[in-house]
């Protein structure tokens, strides 16, 4: 076997090492995306929960609740939370987020919080500066504490003079074909979309209404966020899908030419030789007549 023959071999079973890394990779990918859907249905139950506990105290206390609308002169700060890829592999998954992020109201200042270490880097490519950041949860049971730290910050910069009247959630829908970016208004608060039964008689409790429609509301934004979060790990593990399907169409494709370069290569060598011994056995004859 010649040196380039084993040369080519030796890259048809490297491609093949990388078509078994790419199945993997997608494998893996394809696990956890599952994992998340299976884990919404427990948020959300969690969250309607939350929205009928806040309708009853509405039901009984409806002063609690702000029912005025943001003005439009009343605004003065967005705190915006965008949530990114913390892995490679996903397309341009993180570009669009961080173009998605940059898209803020004229002369609306904004206050980033970034979750997602490659969303960080696409955001700072692009001169977007971050307020505070954390990596992206690197498995479904951990978007829960992720959601509380990104709460707590949340939290802390509100109370720490950021002057916002609004906050929104950007983050990537899952179960499409294609990529789509989604944003929801955490604040101000839609009391309106929760349901009032009015009571004869009002629940028991043991905090002050206005304070417990306060933990409550807290509550369901922490839920919203846990959801924008889970959709968004969901959404990154079926970019990735997508991208190591396309890999594996191009290590196939790759793989078909290296062995079809193969078997010309090998049908040359094979041709040369037959050639040689048939020329050599007439030049032997020559010689012996």
């Amino acid at each position: 076997m010649s040196g380039k023959l084993g040369e080519i071999e030796a890259r048809i079973g490297a491609t093949h090492q990388l078509e078994a890394v790419v199945g993997a990779m997608r494998g893996i990918a394809a696990a956890r995306s599952h994992d998340a859907h299976a884990r919404l249905a427990g948020i959300r139950a969690c969250a309607a929960a939350a929205g009928a506990a806040i309708g009853d105290v509405l039901a009984f206390s409806p002063s609690g609740a702000p029912t005025g609308t943001m003005k439009e002169d009343d605004e003065r700060a967005e705190v915006r939370i965008v949530i990114g890829a913390e892995q490679g592999f996903v397309g341009g998954l993180n570009d669009r987020i961080a173009e998605a992020a940059l898209r803020l109201p004229r002369g609306l200042p904004g206050h980033c919080l970034l979750v997602g270490t490659r969303l960080v880097s696409a955001c700072a490519e692009r001169g977007l500066v971050k307020a505070w950041s954390a990596p992206m949860a690197a498995h479904p049971a951990a978007v829960p504490h992720l959601a509380s730290r990104v709460s707590d910050a949340l939290y802390a910069r509100l109370a720490d003079g950021a002057h916002a009247t609004r906050v929104t959630v950007t983050h990537a829908l899952p179960g499409e074909s294609r990529l789509r970016i989604a944003q929801r208004t955490l604040i101000p608060f839609d009391f309106a979309r929760f349901h009032v039964t009015p009571r004869a008689l009002p629940p028991l409790v043991n905090v002050p209404p206005v304070r417990l429609l306060a933990r409550l509301v807290e509550l369901y934004v922490s839920l919203e966020l846990c959801e924008a979060l889970m959709l968004a790990f969901a959404a990154e593990n079926e970019a990735r899908v997508r991208a190591m399907l396309a890999a594996r169409t191009n290590v196939q494709a790759r793989l078909a030419s290296l062995s079809q370069q193969y078997r010309a290569m090998r049908q040359d060598e094979i041709t040369a030789e037959i050639v040689e011994l048939t020329t050599g056995r007439q030049a032997a004859r020559r010689a012996m007549d």
